[in-house]
């Protein structure tokens, strides 16, 4: 039945965007930019709606000098490659690509058009640029390397006794395996006793968290899609039994994960519309534009005080006082 239904949904999709007529592709006044988005996530949403903003504040409007084509893979990457098939073929403009694995499917599609990525930790680890600094072909954006250093900082403040810390990532996930390389050296730098954990499915998220009880004082989780969809059940058996978790991002900490300093999306992906308005104007091309970084002073740090009452824990004051505190 899942199998069936993954497959009406690709069929759907498929169909979707061969209805979109090409009429205003031929248009010289009208910017044509095609939106790849790999799932749906508050923080990928948020990229999205940051990128728009940039071009709005930048003269782009929708339906006057502006046409964008949206469309959302929910979650499979065989549609973000159907998704930039589709794309090359109407001959877009640019492509705005939010994840990875979007990122990926523009780039094996065409080595032509400008792809602006975002909401990608490393995009030369990923195979996508040259390098960082230059990346050579037609791809930039801005990365989402969040700062996994003040992060485990972070856990460290908050949890002083703390011994052993399990790094929970995302074993097929590139971008995830780079953060948890960056943990291991930030926990080992500390002191603390780092131990591995990986998934590659929603499904192996119950069995992997319950594994780590009463064996590690807490868990660092880094930014990552399926690490996010699965956070409800860490959550679940993580706050019953007492251990701390300390995430790559805000939207993660909202559903339940103890604290992060993380970045704000928003402004990452405002951050890549910019680049994306460059680019269209003429004035750089993707081959020359630097992956871009957000500064520190656009990093967020929230604390669940629900979470943090469920756990027991006093979070020293000095936190507090900085913290944006969420609470349901």
């Amino acid at each position: 039945m899942k199998k069936l239904l993954s497959m009406i949904l690709a069929l759907g999709m498929i169909l979707s965007l061969t209805a979109c007529g090409n009429d205003t592709n031929n248009d010289p006044n009208m910017t044509n930019i095609g939106v790849i988005q790999l799932a749906e996530h508050p923080a990928l949403d948020s990229s999205y709606e940051g990128f728009m903003a940039a071009l709005q504040d930048a003269g782009y409007v929708e339906g006057e000098n502006l046409k964008v084509d949206y469309q959302n893979a929910q979650g499979d990457p065989s549609n973000c490659d159907t998704i930039a098939n589709k794309f090359v073929n109407n001959k877009v403009d640019l492509i705005l690509a939010i994840a990875t694995n979007a990122a990926q499917s523009a780039a094996n599609a065409t080595k032509d058009i400008p792809i602006v990525l975002t909401a990608v930790t490393d995009p030369e680890y990923s195979g996508l640029v040259d390098s960082n600094e230059l990346p050579g072909g037609n791809v930039t954006g801005t990365s989402d390397l969040t700062p996994v250093e003040a992060q485990i900082d972070l856990l460290t403040q908050i949890l002083p006794e703390a011994k052993t810390v399990a790094v929970m990532f995302n074993g097929a996930e590139d971008n995830s395996i780079f953060q948890a390389n960056l943990a291991k050296t930030a926990i080992e730098n500390k002191g603390m006793i780092y131990k591995e954990v990986s998934v590659s499915e929603l499904s192996q998220i119950q069995s992997v968290v319950e594994s780590l009880v009463g064996k590690v004082d807490a868990i660092y989780m880094p930014t990552d899609n399926l690490l996010a969809e699965g956070m409800a059940t860490v959550t679940m058996i993580t706050n019953e039994n007492k251990i701390p978790t300390i995430v790559g991002e805000e939207a993660n900490c909202e559903n339940g994960g103890m604290a992060t300093y993380g970045l704000s999306y928003y402004n990452l992906g405002y951050k890549a519309g910019e680049q994306a308005v460059a680019i269209l104007k003429g004035e750089t091309t993707p081959a020359e534009m630097p992956i871009g970084y957000l500064p520190a002073e656009d990093c967020v740090l929230a604390i669940n005080m629900d979470t943090v009452n469920a756990l027991g824990i006093t979070i020293p004051d000095e936190i507090l006082a900085e913290a944006k505190l969420i609470q349901e």
